[in-house]
């Protein structure tokens, strides 16, 4: 009823495998963002379910090209905004495969090779960055899970307090906010404090917040620190919040989301110094370490403090319970049901290897440096800030206010997006409209940077900059 024959299977299979090389391939010559407005979309898909089936074929090319075509090109080799991501091929594969296996990375006893290779992968994350024997960890859907996973972590071990608190910078991703307020910290007691012209916090101001919030009966439950903002890419000073969360004994949680894997190259090691102390580490694999979405993870110093917050015996899966030392994945976090996301990371440095893997972040660390060095050169740029591979810059050619500044910027933003052969997007710094480069792509080339920056200012200068 619901299935089709060996041979049928094979020539889909075979359909979906060349739609997907021959999308690679031509990816380069592509618009990096292709899609349309609502009524068009929905005067395209709208539509009831149909009754009886259609030729799976027919339905294949139908998603491939009304569907799936209709996004921004993440692995365009220059898409620069947001945060984009180059998927390797095995961690394609891996998804595939793991979803042929009907995999749920539950128990021990549903998944015993999937659970044992999640614990190996969360241990080369743990040595990665330099975490004790003890730690350990859960592959989320991404940061925000992640986040949310270490917040409850941390709530846990402050012992559920009534009037709990936590800190982070004015810089600190939209996630961090979220998980406070789910795990039940009110909006009021979300310490959101301000950053220096860097981006970064500053640990004497965290420091006079908890003994205010402690004076008024509050409980410090988190101190959140930034391993490279989404903004810009700036580090807060991990060594000197990691000291004022030890003497204060708060949970020291740190947001490496975004540049956490930049610690593979040894420059990036550098500038995150001091993460190997924080009590919980959030991660993307589907940024810096090219995989597919949706990879992330969390790091805790106690990998029984993930079990001590969200373990709970079910009578169903009493059948699960093996002993100490077969974990049940579903213990440690908020997932029963979860998909197999530890196979991608593992097929793939298996496949290539570490050293490609770290050859690909010092790519990117590398052009982010040549593209500042070409902005500080132009006439027609100004560079704001680099950090990370993120780079921030606008188009100032002198003697404009900020005002006018901010809308040829908008405007130039504009053009470089309808001309279709880059992708950027733009922040805020310093209360300063910017544009901003992420580069991330490991199959990125100077040309695509260089090129791009060149089309900015003509751009500028064909809108008055």
């Amino acid at each position: 009823m619901l299935q089709m024959t060996p041979e049928t299977m094979r020539e889909l299979a075979g359909q979906v495998t060349d739609i997907l090389v021959e999308r690679i391939e031509r990816l380069r010559g592509e618009r990096v963002w292709e899609g349309d407005f609502k009524d068009a979309l929905a005067h395209q898909l709208n539509e009831d379910p149909p009754e009886t089936g259609r030729p799976a074929r027919e339905v294949i090319e139908r998603a491939a090209g009304e569907v799936l075509n209709n996004t921004l090109r993440l692995d365009h080799p220059r898409s620069f905004g947001f945060v984009p991501t180059s998927p390797t091929w095995p961690g394609v594969l891996a998804d595939f495969m793991a979803s042929g296996f009907n995999v749920n990375a539950a128990t021990w006893l549903v998944a015993s090779g999937p659970s044992q290779l999640e614990a190996v992968v969360i241990g080369w994350f743990r040595q990665w960055f330099g975490m004790p024997d003890g730690a350990g960890g859960l592959m989320t859907s991404g940061g925000s899970a992640a986040a949310l996973h270490a917040f409850v972590a941390a709530r846990e071990a402050a012992g559920n307090p009534e009037r709990p608190v936590a800190y982070m910078s004015d810089q600190s991703h939209s996630a961090q906010v979220r998980a406070a307020r789910i795990v039940g910290i009110t909006p009021d007691r979300i310490r959101v404090l301000p950053t220096d012209r860097t981006g970064r916090i500053d640990p004497g101001a965290v420091a006079d917040a908890i003994a205010a919030d402690r004076s008024a009966a509050c409980t410090p439950v988190v101190v959140c620190g930034n391993a490279g903002t989404p903004t810009r890419g700036a580090v807060d000073p991990l060594p000197a919040l990691a000291d004022l969360c030890a003497a204060e004994r708060v949970w020291f949680h740190i947001d490496a989301a975004y540049g956490g894997f930049a610690v593979l190259a040894p420059r990036g090691a550098a500038a995150l110094e001091g993460i190997a102390r924080a009590d919980s580490i959030s991660v993307d694999p589907h940024k810096w370490l090219f995989q597919p979405y949706e990879a992330g993870c969390v790091l805790v110093r106690d990998a029984g403090a993930l079990e001590r917050a969200f373990s709970i015996q079910h009578d169903v899966l009493q059948d699960s319970v093996w002993g100490s030392k077969h974990a049940n994945m579903a213990d440690y976090g908020i997932q029963l049901s979860r998909s197999f996301r530890a196979l991608k990371v593992w097929m793939s440095i298996q496949t290539f290897g570490m050293a490609a893997f770290r050859t690909a972040v010092e790519n990117g660390l590398d052009l982010a440096v040549r593209a500042s060095e070409h902005i500080a050169a132009s006439r027609a740029l100004e560079l704001v800030s680099t950090s990370l591979g993120i780079v921030c810059f606008r188009v100032n050619s002198g003697g404009l206010g900020e005002d006018t500044l901010a809308a040829l910027n908008r405007k130039v933003l504009a053009h470089v997006f309808w001309d279709g052969q880059a992708f950027l997007s733009s922040t805020t710094v310093n209360r300063q409209f910017v544009l901003r480069l992420c580069i991330l792509n490991h199959n990125t080339t100077w040309d695509d940077v260089r090129e791009t920056l060149e089309a900015i200012e003509q751009f500028a200068g064909e809108a008055g900059g």
